[in-house]
């Protein structure tokens, strides 16, 4: 049985070993989810909701073991790990507030002496979860999914198995029914096989992923040959349009907190920086001020603005698509390059000049590289923010009036004015075209995996 070795990204240090489950392993592991179903979905939501609250309150209490937890896996810095705890802790909060309004009864009058919709679960919900926030991605959907009163088996991404196994037990600890969270160690060699076999395994109802393009093709292929409901929350290039009349400074810090923070790898960063050609100038050189003062280093002091990449191979197909943008005639302002030393780490970079068909336009840089595109008028800003397969989120900076309406022609699942696009437990999150499909977090997202049943009662 092959095993799965985590790796400090600041150091290149080993920091543990595990052993590989085989298919023996992860079929008791669903026939233990499909029991615990049966006994959670007859649970009324408000004990569920009660379970919830509990998850929350052991997260804040133990939130400098699960930061130090995230941050020796992954990477990012200390303080950002506690504000993905904090999330977490938040998100539970409100599920468990908001659960029994959003899953109740919805009445229709019809000529049916009583008509309804009702919101059932369907089942174990098999989740493929990414390694950039460890826990608020996977506690995002199963929060959710739990409440609606399905059971949930983990293929977590291999490089953040400490921090699967520590969700897996915080939901026992909380009182959750044995077997209803189980978290699934799969051997990066072995996804190809035994992903699609646990998505065709009848205990299975449905799928969610959040990850690549790629992963969410290989994934919602399987789910629909199983006729199976999938989520899918893939990749981003998300255009951070700044017009001519923006509040510059506003936007320049923003748009630096949202490029930069997590070392650059989030879906929702802002990729393409898209500025007005009359600002661009001034907008360039002071994000260039900025970011040359960040600091990069040990993710565990409290100091460091910004840690290492998660992964060696990141880090170099990160360092590939800068190179490729400088030859295809982007400039290059600050950075461009990996940091000698132990750990994978990458300079913070800013690209000039940056267009349609260069590499660093057309494809998501998952990392912390800012590429500034520029914008003759507001038509050609929204035309630039369009001209991708992507559409997970989108920010205009702009006087409120003019910065929706140029908001509203960009496609995106979500569109943010004057604000960094990011997601709140009390909004709808997810994206169209190649960002993937299907809604997490609030009222929708905790209906995604039920079975929205239609109840008619006859006139006797």
């Amino acid at each position: 049985m092959p095993s799965i070795i985590t790796v400090n990204p600041a150091t290149g240090e080993t920091l543990a070993r595990y052993r590989a489950q085989g298919w023996d392993e992860i079929e008791h592991a669903l026939g233990q989810a499909s029991r615990a179903f049966a006994v959670w979905s007859a649970t009324p939501v408000e004990k569920r909701s009660d379970v919830l609250r509990r998850v929350g309150a052991l997260l804040a209490e133990r939130r400098e073991r699960y930061a130090a937890l995230i941050t020796s896996e992954m990477g990012k810095p200390l303080a950002e790990a506690r504000g993905e705890i904090d999330k977490c802790a938040g998100n539970c909060g409100v599920v468990a507030d908001h659960a029994t309004e959003w899953l109740k009864d919805h009445e229709v009058p019809t000529s049916a002496a009583r008509s309804w919709v009702s919101y059932e679960p369907l089942g174990v919900v098999f989740a493929v979860m990414p390694w950039n926030f460890p826990f608020w991605q996977v506690l995002r959907f199963a929060c959710a999914a739990l409440a609606a009163g399905n059971a949930a088996v983990l293929k977590h991404s291999p490089n953040v198995s400490g921090c699967a196994l520590a969700i897996e037990a915080l939901l026992t600890d909380a009182g959750a029914p044995a077997g209803l969270f189980r978290a699934l160690l799969v051997a990066e060699e072995d996804v190809a096989r035994l992903v699609p076999r646990i998505i065709a395994d009848e205990r299975v109802a449905a799928v969610t992923l959040t990850g690549s393009e790629r992963a969410g093709v290989a994934v919602g292929s399987a789910a629909s040959a199983s006729l199976k409901k999938s989520v899918l929350e893939l990749g981003g290039s998300d255009p951070f349009v700044v017009l001519d009349d923006a509040d510059l400074p506003a936007a320049v810090d923003a748009a630096v907190r949202s490029r930069f923070g997590n070392a650059g790898q989030s879906c929702i960063a802002a990729k393409r920086l898209i500025v007005a050609d009359t600002v661009a100038g001034e907008f360039t050189a002071l994000v260039a001020e900025r970011v040359r003062l960040l600091e990069v280093g040990d993710p565990m002091a409290e100091s460091t603005a910004m840690g290492p990449m998660a992964r060696a191979d990141l880090r170099d197909a990160l360092h590939r698509q800068v190179t490729d943008t400088i030859r295809q005639g982007a400039v290059l302002v600050v950075g461009g390059h990996p940091l000698d030393g132990p750990g994978f780490f990458y300079a913070p970079t800013i690209l000039d000049l940056v267009e349609p068909g260069m590499t660093g336009f057309a494809e998501e840089t998952f990392g912390p590289v800012a590429c500034i595109v520029r914008a003759r008028d507001d038509d050609h800003a929204v035309l630039l923010a369009n001209d991708t397969r992507f559409g997970l989120g989108a920010a205009v900076w702009s006087g409120s009036d003019r910065g929706l309406a140029a908001g509203r022609r960009i496609r995106s699942g979500a569109l943010f004015v004057n604000a960094i696009v990011a997601s709140d437990p009390r909004l709808p999150f997810g994206g169209i075209g190649r960002s993937g499909y299907g809604r997490e977090l609030s009222a929708e997202g905790a209906r995604e995996f039920t079975n929205l049943r239609t109840v008619y009662l006859g006139r006797e």
